[in-house]
């Protein structure tokens, strides 16, 4: 079974570098407190570490 990880915007990207704002739409996060579901993945959690003080992450 595959390891699901919800991640949580909590920070806007606003005044964020381009490489930031453009992680954040790969993640599928466009507002502050909208919730997506992924599969835990090693290219996900890198793009998790690159976003980690704009986003919540539950196991």
């Amino acid at each position: 079974m595959e390891k699901k990880i919800k991640i949580t915007q909590i920070r806007s990207v606003i005044d964020r570098p381009a490489n930031q704002k453009r992680t954040m739409r790969a993640l599928g996060l466009k507002r502050i407190n909208q919730t997506v579901e992924k599969t835990d993945t090693p290219q996900i959690r890198g793009m998790i570490k690159k976003v980690k003080h704009l986003i919540k992450v539950e196991e």
